[in-house]
């Protein structure tokens, strides 16, 4: 955690005033953030206390402070995101096990909510020793006075899914088809990576539908989405397993690539990444992000030289990317989960919590939980599950998910 030497506060953002100089209401659990008012810190903390694992705590503020109003305005649009009363809810606590890690998936069917643990993580003893476990929530428990406390710790059940098979090291997921879709990374060097659908209801009966490139296992397959115009199946290939030490050193290029389940055709779409990681589309399918968490290497520490950026393709109406462009940088931790609202925002899960940018990649936002967010999801409009890794919260606010799941 990094705190900014206090310089003399700029004026306040001009999102305070209307164009009626009447002034904007300030959700109560929302604060506005003043990037002028650490454009210049004067005395600029060094690379060894200010880096990518630490938490910035702009001027003014404390970690307490930004903790206790979650939702950050970095710009007005912003206000049009979060409604006039957002709310934000701690939901359940795992100690030291990271339980709610990734493959945040809501089912509408059943208003059920799936997620996975972290796999290779040591507090969770996953990973090559055993599995990462796939597990629910039922919205249904989340009710308004449930989502009206900031701490409603024990009002939801959380519940073991046990898939038929196993799916082994679970770690993106999608809905497909009716099922849910999820990208399992593997386990030692026998099994292979793959991708799994799993029904929604017990017995939870799983079936892998691609684990090699002809004859040729992936690395240890990250996430995985959808693309809404042609249906096809879009997956980022990562070495995560092998830096953390349950898979084997690299054995294919790092890739993302596309899968269409019907034909069996598999292909390669975008390469040049050092851990190609979260993947989204736009409302439209006309354009593609993915995410690149290379500053993390797992055993081997981090690379502040490698990226923790977000890239923008163009999609073409045969499927394939073109026109790659850096949409944004993230400072603290990693951009890893992505998601995108029926407006076209995409959010990040990030190293303090969820980002939100505009199409054209200007931060509107944050979600603020002090810690880092790898995945989260929204649950249709107004609803949005945010996985802390070691925490679950569920947060209120107006925008609704472009894709269920």
């Amino acid at each position: 955690m990094v705190h900014a030497r206090r310089t003399p506060l700029a004026p306040l953002l001009s999102l305070l005033l209307a164009t009626t100089a009447k002034a904007v209401d300030i959700p109560a659990q929302a604060q506005v953030i003043d990037q002028k008012s650490f454009n210049v810190l004067g005395d600029v903390p060094p690379p060894t206390v200010a880096n990518s694992t630490t938490l910035f705590i702009p001027p003014g503020t404390t970690k307490e402070s930004l903790f206790e109003k979650p939702f950050h305005i970095y710009d007005e649009e912003f206000l049009d995101i979060i409604g006039t009363n957002p709310t934000f809810t701690l939901l359940n606590s795992s100690g030291t096990n990271p339980r709610f890690h990734e493959a945040a998936v809501w089912v509408p069917s059943t208003d059920d909510f799936f997620f996975v643990q972290n796999a290779g993580d040591p507090a969770a003893g996953t990973g090559l020793n055993k599995s990462a476990v796939i597990q629910k929530i039922s919205l249904s428990q989340v009710t308004a006075e449930v989502s009206a406390q900031r701490n409603a710790t024990g009002k939801v059940d959380v519940h073991l899914v046990a898939a038929t098979p196993a799916i082994i090291n679970p770690n993106g997921g999608t809905n497909y088809r009716n099922r849910i879709l999820f990208a399992g990374e593997g386990q030692g060097s026998r099994v292979a990576p793959a991708l799994y659908v799993m029904s929604h209801n017990a017995p939870y009966n799983a079936t892998v539908i691609l684990d090699n490139y002809f004859g040729r296992q992936f690395n240890s397959i990250n996430d995985v989405a959808i693309n809404p115009r042609t249906g096809d199946i879009y997956f980022t290939d990562t070495t995560y397993g092998y830096v953390q030490d349950f898979r084997p050193e690299t054995v294919i290029q790092k890739q993302v690539w596309r899968f269409n389940e019907t034909s069996g055709a598999v292909a390669v779409v975008a390469d040049g990444f050092n851990m190609p990681n979260g993947i989204t589309f736009s409302p439209d399918g006309h354009h593609a992000y993915v995410t690149d968490t290379g500053v993390i290497q797992g055993f081997f520490g981090r690379n502040s030289s490698f990226p923790s950026s977000i890239y923008r393709y163009d999609v073409e109406e045969d499927g394939t990317f073109s026109n790659r462009k850096t949409f944004a940088f993230i400072a603290t931790g990693v951009p890893d989960g992505v998601h995108v609202d029926t407006k076209g925002n995409l959010y990040a899960g990030c190293g303090d919590g969820v980002h939100v940018f505009n199409p054209s990649g200007k931060l509107l936002g944050k979600i603020w939980i002090g810690s880092t967010s790898a995945n989260f999801q929204f649950a249709g409009k107004g609803r949005m599950i945010i996985l802390g890794e070691t925490e679950l919260y569920y947060a209120t606010l107006k925008a609704e998910g472009a894709f269920p799941g």
